[in-house]
């Protein structure tokens, strides 16, 4: 089957799927149809937006489906109107086997982790701010569970000590829509006859649960390695957060440290300032904070705060 007649329904919602879409457009596939999550309202004003995804389907052409429940009869009669031979599912969210087994090559995901490790909504997150130095893309075909499917295919790449989760985001959207491209030729080559392989379930697994509020608050007792790390992978959204004593208690979001491998026998959390250095004392060494933004205030440098200090 050419890639021409192998008809595709896209799943996906946030700008991290649109590469991938982007990429299956941009290289002549059958996209038939786009499914991606409601609009929902946003800002000041709770204006409507629609997700990334549908923005750039409808600017394509691609008719998009919205459902607000994934086993609704109307929406399940809608998507097998579109006869997919296959689903392509980036960044969505869990799907029914009445959805995943509607086409008769099936659907996989592709997911931003080196599966087993880091199943659950924040990969990349968590994969930063457990202080891994490599993590990848997977592609696996769906299953019951959630990203517990077989794998079809598996890229690598490092991460750099210095590395945030915008930029490994970007890395990870780039090779994500690669390696979508290459499962697609692969279950082309074989017409939907595939090898796959199961996860290894014998490894102890780190999971990658939703971020929430209070999943943010940083705890200056653990070493400044750790510290570091969690700011990396919260950085910039949602942004790490913790109270600090800079003319009184400020709530301050922290966006980029440096290690500094000075140590301090100082108690935890306590703030130093010298010269134009903005310190932070950890479990072991302090810790430097060079952009972040105190609370009803902008995002600006450690060193304007410090002048605003002595101002």
């Amino acid at each position: 089957m050419d890639k021409k007649d192998l008809r595709i329904v896209f799943m996906g919602t946030p700008e991290f799927a649109v590469a991938t879409l982007q990429r299956l457009v941009n290289e002549g596939y059958n996209v038939v149809a786009a499914v991606t999550q409601p609009d929902k309202p946003t800002g000041r004003h709770a204006e409507m937006t629609m997700p990334a995804v549908k923005r750039y389907a409808l600017s394509k052409g691609i008719p998009v489906l919205q459902p607000e429940k994934m086993k609704d009869e109307t929406f399940l009669k809608q998507l097998a109107s579109y006869e997919a031979d296959l689903q392509v599912v980036v960044a969505f969210r869990m799907l029914p086997e009445a959805v995943w087994a509607m086409p008769r090559y099936g659907t996989f995901n592709v997911h931003a982790s080196l599966l087993p490790q880091y199943r659950g909504a924040a990969p990349i997150n968590w994969a930063i701010i457990n202080g891994e130095t490599e993590t990848g893309i997977t592609t696996f075909m769906l299953d019951k569970e959630i990203d517990t499917g077989r794998i079809i295919m598996q890229k690598r790449i490092n991460i750099p000590d210095d590395a945030d989760v915008e930029t490994l985001y970007g890395s990870l959207m780039e090779l994500g829509a690669e390696t979508a491209i290459e499962t697609i030729d692969l279950i082309l080559l074989g017409d939907g006859k595939i090898t796959t392989v199961p996860q290894d379930n014998s490894l102890t697994v780190k999971p990658a649960p939703k971020i929430f509020k209070e999943t943010c608050e940083i705890d200056w007792n653990r070493t400044a390695k750790e510290v570091y790390d969690f700011i990396r992978g919260l950085s910039p959204v949602p942004g790490a957060r913790t109270k600090l004593s800079l003319n009184g208690e400020r709530t301050v979001k922290i966006f980029r440290a440096k290690k500094t491998g000075e140590k301090t026998g100082e108690r935890p959390g306590t703030v130093s300032v010298e010269k134009r250095r903005l310190l932070v004392a950890a479990k072991d060494e302090w810790l430097e904070l060079t952009d972040l933004q105190i609370a009803g205030k902008k995002r600006t440098t450690a060193a304007d705060i410090i002048n605003g200090l002595r101002g």
